[in-house]
Formats: structure tokens, C-alpha cells, sequence
């Protein structure tokens, strides 16, 4: 795979937790290289309280695994350590991924508990690349989840990624921007995100242009001057509607007739000042003049503007949308599902005092159902591997298995595909372009009581019979043992 930018500069092979050093290095001490295993990637509750997340990240993993290369470097640093077999430092000197992984596709809503990623790999392989994926998909789900968020409040009206310089350095912006745009921004202030992942690049100008030149007349005119076709003025570096609008509308004046023409607010009551914008820039006959809000937003602002029918034609949002301030850790996990011994895959479990953290055991196929007449998904079904849906199926409430549904005329799509198998990439990546639009495709197929961003409904990630009932032996299994081992 192509790597972009200054990215393909960097060994990121280290970037591990020294755990899976440490016990990578155990597994091979008793010798357990061979033995392959199975991880689930996965996360446990929905950002913001919100009805579903989109995952994103994908392909940045990926690049990840088919370019593991351990240096020379890298090997002395771990030798100096005086911790580790010599065994085990040659295997990462000649390090290379040949397992499978399977992952649903970027841009897809996913929901609690569903498997986004599996790893199926030997144990050393598998143990490795934990912190990478995670730090990958992680980051950029919950930017991405952020983004639609705010991109469903602003409605029909365009939002631009202004957060490059709020974001965690310098990864988080540029990577956080590929997610913003996956989710429905129509483009980036961030030129190096344009440059990296074609994303439309938009700006307009800071206040220190303004302040340079002193006034907003002159400021607007020396922009206009040398952007005469488009001109986008910040209107509050002194006073919105003494000064600003009005500057604005004397230089709109000495443009052409058909420029685009527009001024940003950043500051005030976006409200208040969008409304008498309005008005100056109606009146003096630019109806067409645009007005872009910035300062802060999220999708609580922008709806409550929304609501108050705030004259405002796009949105510009920075450090809410960049940082996910409101949630800022997207809570995903990897842990291990089944080990397979003598061809024979046997379902592994977490087991925890917090419910939530009950794992599902066993190598897995997701499936989403989406009912054939109104096209919509109603259901995600998690199945061990190879089982398959009739043409009916018996949905039950886990917690509550006499709560049943069986579900009829739909449509069961299988949501993970093959990405890697044996090492090599056997997937064709889709286009930045092409994810967005799949994942508006897919935000389109949800009911509507999962768009909303207070207590929205709740969908279902349902296990077949066979899954619960390995399930529920296995907890059985251990709480048995751990009584035998009490008395």
C-alpha cells in the first residue's frame, strides 16, 4: 500500500505497549510460537450517550501491519534491556505479518459490543500489533462519530473541519480530519489533510489581517484585491455591525457581480448577529453574500441555531469537533476470543464483576438485518463462523431470553470482509470519497430514533442460539471452578 506524506518517514514498529513485548517474548520462551489465536476489536458504549457510533481508521491500521519492519536499532535498544531471549529478537528482526484479519469497512454505524475488527494470527503476531490498533481506530471513530453528530445538527447546510490547530498534536489533526470528512464535513481548513487525502481545502482569514491594516475597510479591500473572485471577510475583529458588515458591503460593491461574496461571524451572539447581517447585506442588495458562524460550536449550538432559525449558511467547527471535548475517549478493546489447537477453534471468555465487560467467545460472522420494505437495518446478529440465516430467524434479548422476535422478510448482510489473508492484502481500499458516501448511505438506512442525541433508541447487537448458549456454559464452566477451588 502507498503510504502518504511525511508518515512513510516514520518506523512506527515500536509503537507497542511494553506488555506485548514482555509477553510476546513469554510465549515464545514456552514455546507457543505456532499456536494461533483470534482477537475481536470492539467498543462498549456509544460516545455522547449517542444511538451509534461510525468506524474509521481502517486503512491507516492496515498500512501499519503490511510495513512492521523491526530496525537494527530497534533490536539493540531491546537487547540493552538485558530482558529478552536472543530467540525472540531474531523473530522481530525478520518480523512479517501472514495472518488474516477481517474488518467491517470504514464508514459503517456500528453499535456496542459488535466485532469491528478480528485478528486471526499466531499468538506473537497477534499480541503485537494490540496498542496500534486500537490508538488507530479509536482516534478516528470517535472523531468521526463526533463529526456526524455535528453534520446531522447543521442539517442541509455545510460544516468545515476549522480544528488543525486545536488537535493533539500533529497525527490527531491531520488523521482526525480524514474522519471529519468521512462523516459528511465537506472540507478541511488543514492543507497538509488536503494534500494527504484530497479533502477540499476552505478558509477565510484570521483577525490579525485585520488588525494588521488597521481597519476593516481597508482590510477587506487588500483581501479582495488579491482574491477578487472569492471573498470571505471576518467581520467581528472590532464591531460586527458599526464597523464590520459595513466595510464588508462598501468592498462587496467594488467587486464583480457575479463573485463570491461572504462574511464569517466568530464571536457575540451568532444569533443576534447573523439575523442583522441578514438584514445589512439584504438591504444593500447582496442577498447572495453567505454567512459563516464560527467560535466553539458544537451540535447543541448548532441545533439551538438551528431552532432559532438563524439566518446562517455553513458552519465552521474547531476544538469540540477536532478533540471530541464532550467524550474524549472512544473506549474501544482487543480481546481474545478463541485459541485454536489442532484445527479445532476453541471459544475463549472474559469474564468481569462489571457485566459490561463480559466478553462474546468464539470466532464470529456479524450480520445486519434490514427489513425489505422500508430498506432500514433493524437488528445486528453476532453468529460463530459458518453458521448460517434462514430466511426467518428468532431474535431474543440476551439478558432476557423470553423476549423474542422472529424477524421475516429481510435482507442478512454479512458486515465484516476479508482484508488480509495469509499476510496479503486481498481487499480493494474504496476512495476517501467513496467511504463518506457509503457511510451516508448507511446513516440513511437507521430509523430515526436512533439519530437523536438525547436517549435515543436502542438497537440490538443479538447472539444466535449456539453463541448464547457457549456463552452462558462458559460462565457456568468457570463459576463452577472457581467454587471448586474455594471450598
Amino acid at each position: 500500500m502507498k503510504k502518504p506524506g511525511w508518515k512513510s518517514e516514520k518506523n512506527l514498529s515500536l509503537l507497542v505497549d511494553f506488555y506485548e513485548i514482555t509477553m510476546t517474548n513469554g510465549y515464545l520462551m514456552n514455546k507457543d510460537t505456532d499456536v494461533r489465536v483470534y482477537f475481536d476489536y470492539f467498543f462498549r458504549r456509544v460516545p455522547d450517550g449517542g444511538g451509534f457510533a461510525i468506524t474509521a481508521g481502517l486503512e491507516q491500521f492496515i498500512d501499519y501491519i503490511v510495513n512492521i519492519e523491526f530496525s537494527q536499532e530497534d533490536i539493540e535498544m531491546l537487547r540493552k534491556m538485558d530482558m529478552f531471549c536472543e530467540e525472540f529478537l531474531d523473530y522481530l528482526k525478520n518480523f512479517k505479518f501472514d495472518g488474516d484479519i477481517w474488518a467491517i469497512p470504514e464508514g459503517t454505524p456500528v453499535f456496542p459490543n459488535t466485532p469491528i475488527i478480528t485478528i486471526g494470527a499466531s499468538i506473537l503476531q497477534a499480541q503485537l500489533i494490540e496498542t496500534m490498533l486500537l490508538l488507530t481506530l479509536n482516534h478516528q471513530s470517535l472523531i468521526a462519530t463526533k463529526a456526524n453528530r455535528i453534520v446531522r445538527a447543521a442539517g442541509k447546510k455545510p460544516v468545515v473541519d476549522f480544528g488543525a490547530r486545536r488537535g493533539h498534536g500533529i497525527d490527531a489533526t491531520l488523521y482526525g480530519a480524514r474522519a471529519m470528512y468521512i462523516s459528511g464535513c465537506i472540507g478541511t481548513s488543514n492543507v497538509l489533510a488536503h494534500k494527504m487525502f484530497d479533502i477540499p481545502v476552505i478558509g477565510t482569514m484570521a483577525h490579525s489581517w485585520v488588525q494588521f491594516y488597521g481597519d476593516d475597510r481597508t482590510a477587506f479591500q487588500n483581501y479582495a484585491m488579491a482574491y477578487p473572485h472569492k471573498s470571505v471577510f471576518l467581520v467581528d475583529t472590532y464591531n460586527v455591525l458599526n464597523s464590520g458588515v459595513p466595510a464588508a458591503i462598501d468592498v462587496f460593491r467594488t467587486m464583480e457581480e457575479n463573485a463570491s461574496k461572504g462574511i464569517r461571524l466568530d464571536s457575540g451572539d451568532l444569533n443576534y448577529f447573523a439575523v442583522k447581517s441578514r438584514e445589512l447585506l439584504d438591504e444593500a442588495g447582496f442577498t447572495d453574500a453567505k454567512i459563516t458562524v464560527s467560535s466553539s460550536l458544537d451540535e447543541y449550538k448548532i441545533r439551538e441555531l438551528e431552532m432559532q432559525g438563524a439566518p446562517i449558511d455553513s458552519y465552521g467547527v474547531g476544538e469540540r469537533m477536532m478533540t471530541s471535548s464532550s467524550e474524549p475517549v472512544y473506549g474501544g478493546v482487543y480481546k481474545l476470543v478463541a485459541v485454536e489447537k489442532d484445527g479445532i477453534i476453541e471459544p475463549r471468555i472474559k469474564l468481569s464483576e462489571d457485566i459490561i465487560k463480559v466478553t462474546n467467545p468464539g470466532l464470529k460472522d456479524v450480520w445486519r438485518f434490514y427489513d425489505n420494505n422500508t430498506g432500514k437495518a433493524f437488528s445486528d446478529l453476532l453468529t460463530f463462523k459458518g453458521e448460517s440465516v434462514g430466511q426467518t430467524y428468532v431474535l431474543f434479548d440476551e439478558a432476557m431470553p423470553s423476549k423474542k422476535k422472529t424477524a421475516k422478510n429481510f435482507t442478512a448482510r454479512k458486515l465484516q470482509e476479508l482484508i488480509i489473508e495469509k499476510g496479503k492484502v486481498v481487499y480493494k481500499f474504496p476512495t476517501l470519497d467513496e467511504i463518506r458516501q457509503y457511510c451516508q448511505s448507511e446513516i440513511n438506512k437507521l430509523w430515526d430514533g436512533l439519530l437523536r442525541f438525547e436517549t435515543p433508541d436502542q438497537y440490538y447487537v443479538n447472539l444466535s442460539f449456539d453463541l448464547w448458549n457457549e456463552k452462558r456454559s462458559q460462565i457456568e464452566e468457570n463459576y463452577t471452578k472457581l467454587e471448586s477451588s474455594s471450598n
